[in-house]
Parts: structure tokens; sequence; C-alpha cells
């Protein structure tokens, strides 16, 4: 079984459910950076001894898949996304509400910028807040651009982040 398709040789790329799309359209670099901020996740979380953190971060990595669901899909078929499958949902933006309020209850915020690199693991996480913000950017000027983006896309990154 071949891995490539050829498809995307004429610089387009397909959306979900349909459809084709330029590479080089503002859209795709919010894609590109949403999956980009997976695999920062994924190096925070092969260097994390924690296991409950590393549970979050995996659950946010499977919730930024959703999220490139979300804003990849071809806008005729949107009736066809699923809730919390290709969908971002009240509630999704509800949870990750509910576990920033937990997290800071923990361990409250301090006054003062945090530098990156107190440890790797603090690194790539910060390093993943940043690929986020980017995506944040990105999907507000796919927006701007005429794309058809979910309010709970741009809510979800933007607690993300």
């Amino acid at each position: 079984m071949r891995i490539y398709t050829k498809a995307g040789d004429d610089g387009t790329t397909g959306l979900f459910l349909g459809g084709r799309i330029s590479k080089a359209d503002v859209l795709l670099d919010a894609c590109g950076d949403l999956d980009e901020a997976v695999a920062v996740l994924g190096v925070a979380r092969s260097c994390c001894p924690d296991e409950r953190l590393a549970a979050l971060l995996f659950d946010r990595q499977r919730e930024l898949f959703v999220v490139a669901a979300d804003l990849a899909t071809n806008p005729d078929h949107r009736d066809r996304l699923e809730p919390g499958i290709s969908l971002v949902t009240h509630a999704m933006l509800a949870a990750l509400e509910r576990l920033i309020d937990e997290l800071v209850a923990e361990r409250p915020l301090r006054p003062v910028f945090i530098v990156p690199g107190a440890t790797p693991l603090s690194a790539a996480i910060d390093h993943a807040r940043t690929v986020v913000r980017r995506a944040e950017r990105h999907v507000v000027d796919a927006q701007s651009s005429g794309h058809q983006v979910s309010p709970l896309v741009l809510a979800y990154l933007n607690r993300l982040s």
C-alpha cells in the first residue's frame, strides 16, 4: 500500500469531507500550526515524568485534532461533523475552562513573565503555547479572508494558549 497519493503535486490539498484548497492559503497556515502544536505537545509529553500531566497533554493533543478537523472542513459539509470528534463543542470549551481554573487554584500564577527553559518539559510546553497563539492569529486571518470559522474554534485556541 502506498502512503502517497500525488494529489497534492499541483500545490493543493484536500479539505475534510471533500474539496481542495491551495497549500498557500492562510487556512492551511492555521492547520499547519495546529499540527505543529500537537507535535510540540508530544515532545513535552515524551519527557513528562508525571502521569497526570502527561494525560492532560495527551488530551490537549486529541482535542487539537478536533479543532483541526473543524477548521479544515469543506464548508458545504459542516452539517456532517460529529460533536467532540470533528466539531468543537461548548462542552469542550467549558471543560478546558474548568481545567484552567483547577490548575490555577492548585498553583496560583505569579505576576511575572516566565523565561522558558527551566526544564525541557516546561520549555516544550511554552513552545506549544506560542505555536497555539500563532494558530489563533492565522485562524483570525483566515476568517478575515472569508473562510467560515466556528467561534468555538477561536475561543478554544484562545483559552488553550
